[in-house]
């Protein structure tokens, strides 16, 4: 990679000249490899910026390049991507690993049920699919209620979508009167886009939904499908046949069990991203898993994205902790987290929406959960069932409004 890299592509060539690197023989070990600069989302679309509409970080002519897609933009502004046919079937292929490790073969019939906008995430999800050689029904431009109907007359055996969506999907089938786990084929679920699927509460009630077996996976527009579950379900395996996998302490940047996941793929020599940030906190279990497989697991999977943290009276929260406590009451139905301050200190306001008939009871329930959890006083308050806002890809249950 590195050898076409440095010779055309001059967003790469500048960044690594600066260093002393100009010869893909500069780069002989890990210690060497470990000596390669960082490259972060900002960069990347600092170029953008000043280089419009693709930046730099181009290895071969505009004419090569047969895909372009961008990022969700929750982090950010959206940065484009570009890939070659090789590396979109590159793409394709990290999908297969993802699907053979659930068990799912060209013999199961699937819904990606998903908008098919820009964003990249479940095009290569239905890309894979197509290599797989499986049928795929199209559902782009569906109401939830439409593919509902759909996932039972065409009798889809697996469903691709986010957590939230997936819950979302359920709350629409009984709504309709239909029990997914008893009038849908669904056996395998697998969700992208956000941590749910990996969090115990979240992934429990999906199953129960559907009657089926959840898997998560993990992965980025600029990076590529980096996590397959397994049959196990003992975390996300790092796809370490495609791709350079660090986790560094946050504060030090040295090699740790614990803190930021630093990717290199292998096979988007087009536009590739080497030793780049992703912002995702992920925590190495240890041991070999039992599916094997000689790669190192995430335990939880992506915990959560570090510069999503809330800081709330000096504590340190996570979305997804607080998701994976209040998701284990099962009269909560959605709910909202809001940190804003008064004139004396921060404060974290929960919103829930709930079908116990006496809603005081969850919130004061859900109350003493996060304060026995994180040790944090919450204000949980009740809201009407369907007053939230629910959503087809990421989730947005949370805000800072001390930042607005």
């Amino acid at each position: 990679m590195l050898a076409q890299v440095l010779e055309t592509n001059a967003f790469y060539k500048q960044k690594f000249t600066n260093v002393g690197i100009s010869h893909p023989n500069d780069i002989q070990t890990i210690a060497d490899y470990q000596k390669l600069p960082f490259t972060t989302k900002d960069e990347l679309s600092n170029d953008q910026v000043s280089n419009p509409p693709y930046g730099t970080n181009l290895t071969f002519p505009l004419e090569e390049y047969t895909c372009l897609h961008q990022t969700s933009g929750t982090t950010g502004s959206p940065l484009r991507w570009l890939d070659t046919k090789a590396s979109w079937d590159w793409w394709g292929k990290c999908w297969r690993d993802i699907y053979s490790a659930a068990g799912v073969t060209s013999a199961d019939r699937f819904m990606i049920a998903f908008s098919f906008g820009p964003f990249i995430g479940f095009w290569s999800a239905y890309h894979g699919a197509q290599q797989l050689g499986a049928l795929t029904i199209a559902n782009g431009g569906l109401s939830s209620e439409q593919r509902i109907r759909a996932i039972l007359s065409n009798d889809v055996t697996v469903v691709i979508c986010t957590p939230t969506y997936a819950l979302r999907l359920v709350e629409v089938a009984e709504q309709e009167g239909v029990d997914l786990n008893r009038d849908s084929c669904v056996r395998v679920t697998i969700h992208a886009g956000e941590p749910g699927a990996s969090l115990s509460a979240t992934k429990q009630r999906i199953e129960d939904g559907w009657g089926a077996r959840a898997y998560d996976h993990a992965g980025a527009t600029e990076v590529g499908a980096w996590g397959v579950m397994c049959r196990p379900q003992a975390g996300v395996h790092l796809n370490e046949d495609e791709f350079i996998c660090e986790v560094l302490d946050t504060e030090t940047d040295k090699p740790s069990d614990e803190g930021e996941l630093v990717i290199t793929n292998l096979g988007r020599i087009g536009m590739p991203v080497i030793r780049y940030r992703t912002g995702d906190y992920v925590r190495l279990k240890s041991g070999k898993c039992e599916c094997g497989s000689p790669h190192r697991v995430l335990e939880g999977g992506v915990l959560g994205r570090i510069d999503d943290a809330i800081i709330v009276r000096g504590l340190n929260v996570y979305p997804a902790t607080i998701e994976n406590i209040i998701m284990k009451f099962p009269d909560v139905n959605e709910f909202a987290v809001r940190a804003y301050r008064t004139e004396t200190l921060d404060e974290l306001e929960v919103q829930i929406e709930s079908t116990n008939k006496n809603p005081a009871d969850t919130t004061v329930a859900v109350s003493n959960a996060i304060r026995n959890a994180l040790g944090l006083r919450t204000i949980v308050k009740f809201v009407p069932r369907g007053s939230l806002p629910r959503y087809e890809l990421k989730s947005k249950r949370f805000t800072d409004e001390r930042n607005l």
